[in-house]
Formats: structure tokens, sequence, C-alpha cells
């Protein structure tokens, strides 16, 4: 599975981004979906996911109420809404792809990964 995730920018806090991430040549429909972000300096760390079925999402508590992930099986597509930036917010933001996930927070349990797009928000 091939991944790439777009979307990012620099953007005042408080604005909102929308990241994507098309999986290349193939549905994601059997694939539990997540965003991770790493910060310069910083271990990456998990954002969201969604499981394979889409019946459940999951949120690191940072960013719980802000974020939404949402997945189309139609379109080959994860999305990261993103509301109420702040600059802690800003990072390399990578999507991630496992069979059959169940929206682990953990890295190693994902198989495969897009090149991230930088979010940068300024105060």
């Amino acid at each position: 599975v091939q991944l790439q995730a777009s979307g990012g920018g620099s953007v005042q806090a408080g604005g909102s981004l929308r990241l994507s991430c098309p999986a290349v040549g193939r549905s994601l429909s059997n694939y539990g979906l997540s965003w991770f972000r790493q910060a310069p300096g910083k271990e990456r760390e998990f954002v969201a996911g969604v499981t394979w079925s889409g019946g459940e999402t999951f949120y690191a508590d940072s960013v719980k109420g802000r974020f939404t992930i949402s997945r189309d099986d139609a379109d080959y597509m994860v999305y990261l809404r993103m509301n109420n930036l702040k600059p802690e917010d800003t990072a390399l933001y990578l999507c991630a792809a496992v069979p059959w996930g169940t929206g682990s927070r953990v890295e190693t349990d994902y198989e495969y990964w897009g090149r991230g797009t930088q979010v940068t928000v300024s105060s």
C-alpha cells in the first residue's frame, strides 16, 4: 500500500486544516488507519485512528474535541480535520495503515507509512 499525506501548511493559532492521505492503486477498506505526528527533537506520537470497519475512532487527549479522523473507502482516502490549531500542534504529520487494524496507538503495529506533510502553527 502506497500512501501520500498532503494538505499541510502554515496557519495561525485558531485556524484549521484538513489533511488527506490517498492510497495509490488499492482500496483501504480492510485497513485500520491512523495519523501520527513528529515534532523536531520529539518522538513520534499517535494523533488519531479509525478501525478497519470504520466503527470506532480514537484520539490522543491533546487533540480530542479539535481533530476528526474520517475515511472514505470509495475514494481510497483517510482524512484528518484539524480545528482550533495550537502552536504545539506544529509537526510533521504521517498517515499509517495496517490490515484489519483496530486503532492501535503503537507505531510499530503499522505496516505502511506515507510520506509526511508539515503543519506549522504560529501564535
